[in-house]
């Protein structure tokens, strides 16, 4: 990858300050301190996943509380001092039913809408945009196919150049710009090392392996910036592999391929830079 000049960075800059100034419920998505739950979703995907979080939670705790209820009764009825006289009963057909029969429903009840939720995540049909993910040790490269072959590399942002409430280990250099409310197929691959595509608040992950091309899709709610990261063990710097996702409107992304178009014919067919952004802070 090339690199452009100082005037043509500044100049991007400054048409992404623009572009960002007209960004609407800027929505920051990222790890907070003691967060005790998942982060809040903004797609259709993230939404099924809560949805189906919620429901096996109320199962595994109904559980919970039955083999509970039941050790308990056990210790109080059936202890030495309550019960001196055990039963000889070696077998009960009618608990044995109850005990075989009940957990293949459970499972059958978490199965199907777990199954659904798999292949409605796997794929979308007609999507309106495709980007093809390439991971690498350790950035992120961003192909736009559909719209002039644009590429970008996306590295994380060291310590020693962090503005005042930039995060540690979550900015980056280079965000994926994406349209809001369009459905987006993302093909995900790998350089060198298994990696892995996470954006917890969009409901997106899936791994990028060397030789193969795995699809997903997602349709982000709201502008904003989403944050994820690797977490497949990569390599030493597998800490240093953060995601960014700056969702704008269509206008607005519409313009960002035009300028970023117009800088690549200029730069000598250099691959340009991604526009950054400025982040809106709640």
């Amino acid at each position: 990858m090339v690199r452009m000049s100082g005037r043509s960075m500044g100049t991007i800059l400054a048409a992404g300050a623009a572009l960002a100034g007209r960004i609407s419920e800027a929505h920051a998505q990222a790890p907070r301190p003691w967060e005790m739950g998942m982060q809040p979703p903004f797609s259709p995907v993230a939404e099924r996943i809560h949805s189906l979080h919620d429901v096996v939670l109320v199962i595994i705790t109904l559980i919970t509380l039955l083999v509970g209820a039941l050790l308990v009764v056990v210790l109080l009825r059936f202890n030495h001092r309550a019960n001196p006289n055990p039963s000889k009963t070696s077998h009960n057909t009618l608990i044995e039913v109850i005990w075989t029969v009940v957990p293949i429903l459970i499972l059958v009840v978490i199965a199907i809408p777990s199954l659904r939720l798999v292949y409605y995540e796997d794929r979308t049909k007609d999507p309106a945009l495709t980007i093809k993910v390439t991971a690498h040790q350790w950035y992120w490269e961003y192909g736009y196919p559909d719209q002039g072959n644009l590429d970008i590399e996306s590295r994380v942002i060291p310590d020693d150049q962090l503005k005042p409430g930039q995060l540690h280990l979550l900015e980056v250099d280079n965000p994926l710009v994406l349209p809001v409310g369009k459905d987006i197929r993302i093909l995900t691959t790998s350089s060198d090392v298994i990696h892995s595509f996470f954006i917890p608040s969009l409901g997106v992950q899936r791994y990028a392996i060397p030789g193969r091309v795995i699809e997903t899709w997602v349709r982000i709610d709201k502008p904003g910036i989403y944050r994820g990261e690797c977490n497949q063990v990569c390599g030493i710097n597998h800490s240093q592999m953060p995601i960014v996702i700056q969702a704008v409107s269509d206008q607005d992304f519409k313009a960002w391929v035009e300028k970023t178009k117009s800088e690549q014919q200029t730069s000598e067919r250099e691959p340009v830079k991604n526009l950054r952004f400025a982040e809106n802070k709640d």
